[in-house]
């Protein structure tokens, strides 16, 4: 009634009118404040965040000394953090004679040695008494070739029949590229300086060179795309046992790719799929590109599997999980995540409380990681159900107290949305408490990229998801990806079919002389 009064109304008010009037303008003055407030806080931590993202660290630690999942509580790490840097400035009071020299590590005993000896010459002393040999003293010193490329000969005889008048010459091996320079050793080499060590072609180009060999990018290039053809079998094999799972993990990043005839690029992404982190068996991971994130591709990709998959709050996967053949897990990282962004910004309380309750939670992950199933589950019935539970209730208390646009209330109004995909590892011991297993395979593209720069066509994105796939599972096995790859090319043109699956990362096992 009141809202619009004018300076006659005012004066015309009694004194308890206007003191009633003063009240509710003072009232919807602080809340207008408050919002206000609540909004340019918001706005901060955007820009926050984004000179994080552009310019920052992408550590979420907060202290360098522990894992950023496995904390006992922030207010213990604050104590260490401080603790630390007494310590260091202590440390650097210290004069210089008592600080620690770093130990030299022992070199390993698989390197080859090639032996120096020296002698005194002659064995005599400087008054030219005779010297008595005692002993020895050894040091190691490290050494190193540029790479070395050697050749193989093939010398295959060649015989004549006169009376036939034809000329007969033994076979030659089969090889995967059929007539080409190239071996499966240096294949494998320009594959994983590629995929693994993130070397664009034209820096391996350069690199060769300096070793006294020239290799054509376009060559190596072609080379990199007959591959990816000729392993594709494995690959597609590999999902299979991979959409057999109970469990995966899937996540996705983006790439840039090269319109064909317009000289410009377009955003394109690669999907990762994994094992559980909490398989210790038969790992595999699956890279698949697409030309977009539509999530028509993660449906594709999933048509054939029935489990329980850990994502992130992407809303691509979530008619997937419509069809009802396809549960959702979701990640206590991400929710973490979210919680350390608002307290980095302001310090929040209710933010360093929230993120020491996740810290718990992550204790209990840490104890029950190498149980069996039906150990690591009682133990999250008994003691992560009830924490979460009253996590849960002090989330919903807290929340009354933060207006909406507060980034602390962001962080838990993400928590309660996704509370019921948070909560399924809790009854289900195969499923891990967060998505990291597959956001670490998806590094090395993130890696990558910066150096590749683009796709240079839908057919390569393909092929290198093809290659990927092969060298990430491979490490994930344990297995040094050259080796097993130069081992895969140098029997594939010949191995059957119906062994295939001996082939693959977690059935291959290393020839006795690689």
């Amino acid at each position: 009634m009141l809202e619009h009064a004018d300076d006659l109304q005012l004066n015309a008010l009694g004194e308890d009118e206007a003191a009633q009037y003063a009240r509710q303008l003072i009232q919807r003055l602080a809340a207008q404040l408050k919002f206000e407030q609540a909004k340019n806080q918001a706005l901060n931590f955007e820009i926050a965040r984004l000179k994080q993202w552009r310019f920052g660290s992408s550590s979420e630690s907060l202290n360098t000394k522990q894992s950023v999942l496995f904390e006992s509580g922030l207010e213990a790490v604050l104590i260490e953090e401080s603790k630390s840097e007494d310590d260091g400035a202590d440390e650097a009071r210290k004069p210089a004679s008592v600080k620690r020299q770093p130990k030299r590590l022992a070199l390993p005993e698989s390197l080859e040695r090639i032996e120096h000896r020296y002698e005194i010459e002659p064995a005599v002393c400087a008054l030219g008494h005779a010297l008595t040999r005692i002993g020895e003293e050894t040091s190691e010193q490290l050494d190193c070739v540029p790479a070395q490329f050697f050749v193989h000969l093939h010398i295959r005889g060649k015989y004549a029949c006169a009376c036939c008048q034809t000329i007969l010459a033994a076979a030659m091996p089969a090889q995967v590229i059929d007539k080409g320079i190239p071996a499966a050793g240096l294949l494998a080499q320009v594959i994983v300086a590629k995929f693994d060590d993130h070397l664009p072609l034209f820096r391996q180009e350069e690199i060769y060179q300096r070793s006294g060999v020239f290799i054509p990018r376009s060559s190596m290039g072609g080379w990199v795309g007959q591959c990816g053809v000729r392993l594709l079998p494995l690959v597609q094999a590999m999902t299979k046992h991979l959409l057999a799972q109970g469990v995966l993990h899937g996540d996705e990043t983006p790439v840039k790719l090269l319109q064909p005839g317009l000289g410009k690029t377009h955003q394109a992404y690669v999907w990762a799929w994994r094992t559980s982190d909490l398989c210790t068996t038969d790992k595999a991971v699956i890279y698949d590109f697409a030309k977009s994130r539509a999530g028509e591709n993660a449906r594709r990709m999933l048509s054939a599997f029935e489990g329980t998959l850990v994502v992130d709050d992407y809303s691509g996967y979530k008619a997937t999980f419509r069809e009802g053949l396809v549960i959702e897990a979701g990640c206590w990282a991400h929710a973490r995540r979210k919680f350390f962004e608002a307290y980095k910004l302001n310090h929040s309380g209710i933010a360093k409380h929230a993120l020491d309750w996740i810290g718990r939670l992550y204790d209990i992950e840490r104890e029950v990681k190498d149980l069996s199933e039906k150990e690591r589950l009682s133990v999250r019935q008994a003691r992560s159900k009830p924490l979460l539970i009253e996590f849960k209730a002090w989330l919903l208390g807290q929340r009354t107290l933060l207006v909406k646009a507060d980034v602390t209330a962001k962080a838990m109004d993400y928590t309660l949305r996704r509370w019921n995909a948070l909560l399924v590892h809790v009854d289900d011991a195969r499923v891990p408490v967060d998505n990291n297993a597959v956001e670490n395979v998806i590094r090395p593209i993130a890696l990558g990229r910066k150096n590749w720069l683009f796709v240079g066509s839908e057919q390569a994105g393909e092929r290198a998801a093809v290659l990927m796939s092969l060298i990430e599972s491979a490490k994930l096995n344990g297995h040094d990806a050259w080796a097993y790859l130069k081992d895969v090319l140098t029997k594939l043109p010949t191995w059957p079919n119906s062994r295939i699956e001996e082939l693959l990362p977690y059935r291959w096992v290393a020839p006795a002389s690689t």
